[in-house]
């Protein structure tokens, strides 16, 4: 899913936030999307949402983006057949003609859905998350628990104040998954409720249109996905996070773009040791 960008950063004035690749890796939401879709029924019947400017390349593509090698690696280390990867993954165009925010796309859905489709999957593909997969555990959760599953991830106290923090309670016999009780969006330290933050992979139950007719727009005239993700809580609806035991990249801005490329890079058996030890010489210059 990928609402209009409202930043006026160069890069995504002139290229979608969809087809920014992070050093050789790319387009990790719609590998999450492709997971989903090949794992069991259950999973089947939510439909990720993919954002309109991807719909194309994608069309005349075949997903080519990715090597056969690359999606063999995939399919191994989740055990699924991605070859076929085209027939997994059935794209339909919803296009959000203003920048009116995340939740405003979201609703741009509704029309769309068949009525047996009681939730969707919103994946933001400049959060990379990693590994990938971790939409299949919240399918999972979902089939469980009902109602929306969102995607956590664990932060160092001292950066918790950047995120959107939820506010969790445990689930019996389930460690992954905690029971939302609210959101705070970027909180002092000293006062986030936990060092869970949000991650850009949703699993929204349908009651969400409900409340983004209920919400009021904010600045901008923006509807803001968590205001009616907190509303939801508000109507007593179930809401949970799975815990990502991962990494997570913001490549929204430069910075978080920029130290993901330098992870990935620094991985790397070829160049990685090399551009390390530039590093070293770099930063001992300071």
């Amino acid at each position: 899913m990928g609402a209009i960008p409202a930043s006026k950063k160069p890069a995504k004035k002139v290229c979608s936030p969809h087809f920014l690749t992070c050093h050789d890796l790319q387009w990790n939401s719609i590998d999450d999307a492709l997971l989903l879709q090949a794992a069991p029924k259950k999973s089947k019947e939510i439909p990720p949402l993919v954002a309109s400017s991807i719909v194309a390349f994608l069309s005349d593509n075949g997903y080519s983006g990715a090597s056969e090698a690359f999606k063999k690696e995939l399919g191994k280390k989740n055990k699924l057949d991605l070859l076929n990867a085209p027939s997994l993954l059935e794209v339909d165009s919803v296009v959000q003609d203003r920048p009116l925010g995340l939740g405003h796309a979201v609703g741009c859905v509704e029309p769309e859905l068949a009525d047996d489709e009681d939730a969707i999957a919103v994946l933001l593909p400049d959060d990379l998350v990693l590994p990938g997969g971790v939409l299949g555990r919240m399918a999972a959760a979902h089939a469980r628990y009902g109602g929306s599953v969102l995607c956590a991830i664990e932060v160092p106290g001292e950066k918790i104040s950047a995120y959107g923090v939820f506010d969790v309670e445990e689930v019996a016999d389930d460690p992954e998954v905690k029971r939302v009780r609210g959101m705070v969006e970027k909180p002092p330290a000293a006062e986030a409720p936990s060092n869970l933050a949000a991650a850009g992979r949703y699993i929204l139950d349908r009651k969400i249109f409900d409340a983004l007719r209920t919400i009021e727009p904010g600045a901008g005239g923006e509807l803001q996905l968590t205001d009616a993700i907190a509303l939801l809580i508000e109507w007593g609806e179930p809401v949970h996070v799975v815990v990502h035991e991962g990494s997570r990249h913001d490549l929204g801005n430069p910075g978080g773009y920029l130290k993901a490329a330098v992870d990935f890079a620094l991985d790397r058996d070829d160049y990685g040791p090399e551009l390390r030890e530039w590093l070293v010489r770099r930063l001992a210059d300071d």
